[in-house]
């Protein structure tokens, strides 16, 4: 197990800034998720850790030593990839052993080792089969395997199972998770689905164009997301999000569409202290009721645009005005395309943002 440590990590590609300023500690034994939309500099960081790429400023430590000048075999890291790259030549025997066979490894200790790993993977029946005989599943299993079976300090995984279909990411999320406990070994896995986040990680680091947003565990960061954009890339479906404006006798009026909120007193009373006039307003869509309840606002009338059901719960698209709003309900929803709606808001699920800084208020 390790423990690492970013400090000030700067990277450029040319003239162009990757990741500025990255600070960031990973604890010793963490499953850390690094996620963010595609460019964020996730990967890079990945890399950065793994001596793939030359850091443009900043120091890398893992177990409080500098590996900035460390050659990539030397840090003690196995990583796996989106692509499994397995030889097709090689059994999954092969495969599994290849890296210890070049470090000159005795074959009695390969055997070994190779045994155990496919033990923990529940790969016994498969050493002999080479990977065109293997399914996405299987071939992500070698694929650990080989990333595994020398015990590394550290693990990192690079979106490593995009490339499978949606059933198999289920498993395979559920596989990685209990090898995990199984070597409370450091894990570090970058993904760009924030599914995978919330369902994976100990912490999740929300990142975009090279810069951490937020860092926190899977429900502090969406109970509490720390700006608009946490707010608006974490959740399935995501926040919905409006711009209001402050009035005099302290009610909140949207501006685009005609919603009017009286919200608690202690927030309306922290906003003025701060001299704010407008706020852009969070709710999930879980957090708005098709029934009046005690911390509801008034009731907000909108036409549903479209029903989604899906089994277990039921997603409404309102249109209220031309801004829409998804509210999640459990089960089956008795309406239909096009019925006239009353929606409400729960009060203290509001969160409340600068519409200048994005930062969250309250």
């Amino acid at each position: 197990m390790a423990e690492i440590q970013f400090k000030n990590i700067t990277k450029y590609f040319g003239t162009t800034k990757v990741i500025e300023n990255l600070n960031l500690e990973v604890r010793d034994g963490e499953f850390l998720v690094l996620v963010g939309p595609s460019g964020c500099g996730k990967s890079t960081t990945l890399r950065l850790l793994a001596g793939l790429e030359e850091l443009t400023a900043g120091d890398i430590l893992i177990d409080n030593k500098v590996v900035n000048d460390i050659a990539p075999k030397d840090r003690d890291i196995s990583m796996v990839f989106q692509n499994y790259a397995l030889y097709p030549h090689m059994t999954v025997y092969d495969n599994i052993a290849f890296g210890l066979k070049l470090r000159k490894y005795y074959k009695s200790e390969i055997n070994k080792m190779v045994a155990e790993t496919a033990e923990v993977l529940e790969l016994q029946e498969l050493l002999n089969r080479k990977p065109k005989q293997l399914s996405g599943g299987q071939s992500q299993r070698v694929a650990l395997g080989r990333a595994i079976v020398r015990k590394p300090k550290v693990f990192l995984f690079d979106e490593p199972l995009s490339n499978l279909d949606a059933k198999l990411r289920t498993q395979m999320r559920t596989e990685i998770k209990k090898l995990h406990s199984r070597l409370k070994t450091t894990m570090i896995y970058v993904t760009h689905d924030q599914v995978e986040a919330m369902t994976m990680g100990d912490r999740i680091v929300v990142m975009k164009d090279g810069i951490i947003h937020q860092i926190g565990t899977p429900m502090e960061v969406y109970n509490n997301p720390g700006d608009l954009f946490v707010a608006g890339f974490i959740g399935s479906p995501k926040m919905n999000l409006l711009e209001m404006s402050l009035t005099d006798s302290g009610l909140l009026i949207g501006t685009d569409v005609g919603i009017e909120l009286k919200v608690p007193k202690a927030v309306i009373d922290y906003l003025k202290s701060r001299d704010v006039k407008k706020v852009v307003i969070g709710i999930r869509p879980e957090d708005i009721y098709l029934e009046h309840k005690e911390s509801c606002s008034n009731p907000i009338e909108g036409i549903i645009d479209l029903i989604e059901p899906l089994g277990n719960e039921t997603l409404l698209y309102v249109n209220i005005q031309n801004v829409t709003f998804v509210c999640k309900k459990m089960g089956f929803i008795d309406a239909t395309q096009g019925d006239l709606i009353s929606i409400y808001f729960d009060l203290k699920r509001l969160k409340y943002f600068d519409v200048i800084t994005q930062k969250v208020l309250w």
